[in-house]
C-alpha cells in the first residue's frame, strides 16, 4: 500500500543485477563498463591526485618534490588509474511524490530505489558512489566513497527523503561544478518537470568538464497515458495551481504535448551525448538497469 515503506534495496533485483555484473566484468572488468576505462592502476598522462606511498606502489611514481616538502613519500595517481566516482543526483522535489496508483511506488521512491541499486553495484565494484538530493536547492550531499560501509548513509538519506520544493536541477549542476573537480559520472534521477526548458542542455554542460551524464527520466504511467475520463481536479504538487477539467476532453491535447516534450528531451540528450532512459514506475527495476548496463558494455567494446 502507499503508506507501507518498502526497502530500497530489493534482494531479488540485486540478484539479477549481480548475475549481469559477472557477465559484464568478464568482458570489461567493470560493473559499469564504459563509465571508466580501467579499475586497475596503470600509466596515464593525466594527473589526478596524490596518495601516501604504500608497499606495492610503483616507485617510479613517487613525487620527489612532495617528499622534499613533507618528508613523506607520496605517489602520483592518474586519471585512468583512479576508480570511477559517481554522483547520484536524486530529484526530491514535490512533483516526485506523485503516484497514480496507491499500490505503486511514488516517483521519488522509484528513483531512490534505482539510485540505491546503482550505488550498491558501484560499491561492489570498488568504485565510489555519492549522493546529491535536490529540492529547489541541494538539500543534502554525501561525497563519493568506495567502502562498503559508505552505502549505508547513502541508503538512509534516500529513505529519509520526502518530496518537497520545486524542481531546480540547475542547483545540482552548480554543486557538481563546484565540488567535483575531476572526471566523474553524474547520474540524474528526475521527472524533469523543471521550469527551465533548457535543463537537459545545462546538465549536458557538465560534459565540458569531462563528466559523463546519464538521465533516468522517471514518470508515472498515469502521466504517460492520462487515464482520466471524469471531471477531475488536477493539483500542482509544487505550487498552488489547480485546474478542473473533463479528462476525456483534454486527453488528446495533453498526450500530443507530452509526446513532443519527450521527443525533444530524447533528441536533446542524444545530440549532447547524454545517456537517456525513460523509466515507468510500474516497470521492475532490473528492466531499467539491465539495458543501461548493456549499453555501457557496448560503448566500451
Amino acid at each position: 500500500m502507499a503508506d507501507a515503506k518498502r526497502p530500497l534495496l530489493d534482494p531479488a533485483v540485486l540478484a539479477k543485477l549481480g548475475t549481469l555484473k559477472l557477465r559484464v566484468r568478464a568482458v570489461t572488468e567493470g560493473v559499469l563498463s564504459g563509465l571508466h576505462k580501467s579499475p586497475h592502476h596503470g600509466q596515464s598522462v593525466e594527473f589526478a591526485e596524490h596518495k601516501e606511498y604504500a608497499p606495492g606502489d610503483e616507485i617510479r611514481h613517487i613525487d620527489w618534490k612532495a617528499y622534499g616538502k613533507f618528508d613523506k613519500y607520496y605517489v602520483k595517481r592518474f586519471e585512468q588509474e583512479t576508480n570511477l566516482r559517481a554522483y547520484l543526483v536524486v530529484d526530491a522535489s514535490g512533483s516526485m511524490g506523485y503516484r497514480g496508483d496507491p499500490d505503486r511506488l511514488s516517483k521519488l521512491e522509484y528513483a531512490s530505489a534505482l539510485a540505491a541499486s546503482l550505488g550498491y553495484l558501484l560499491v561492489r565494484q570498488q568504485d565510489a558512489a555519492g549522493l546529491v538530493l535536490v529540492q529547489g536547492h541541494v538539500a543534502g550531499a554525501i561525497p563519493p566513497r568506495a567502502s562498503a560501509s559508505h552505502l549505508t548513509p547513502v541508503v538512509e538519506a534516500l529513505e529519509a527523503a520526502r518530496p518537497q520544493g520545486v524542481t531546480r536541477l540547475d542547483a545540482a549542476v552548480d554543486w557538481i561544478i563546484e565540488n567535483a573537480p575531476r572526471r566523474s559520472s553524474v547520474v540524474v534521477f528526475s521527472d524533469l518537470f523543471d521550469p527551465d526548458e533548457r535543463i537537459v542542455k545545462k546538465l549536458a554542460q557538465l560534459g565540458r568538464r569531462k563528466h559523463e551524464v546519464t538521465i533516468f527520466h522517471v514518470l508515472d504511467p498515469a502521466e504517460l497515458e492520462f487515464p482520466f475520463d471524469d471531471p477531475t481536479l488536477f493539483l500542482s504538487m509544487e505550487d498552488a495551481r489547480q485546474v478542473e477539467a473533463h479528462g476525456r476532453d483534454v486527453r488528446k491535447g495533453y498526450l500530443e504535448v507530452l509526446g513532443r516534450w519527450l521527443e525533444e528531451t530524447k533528441r536533446t540528450a542524444a545530440e549532447a551525448d547524454v545517456d537517456y532512459a525513460l523509466c515507468r514506475t510500474d516497470r521492475p527495476l532490473d528492466e531499467v538497469l539491465v539495458p543501461f548496463l548493456a549499453r555501457r558494455e557496448r560503448s566500451a567494446a
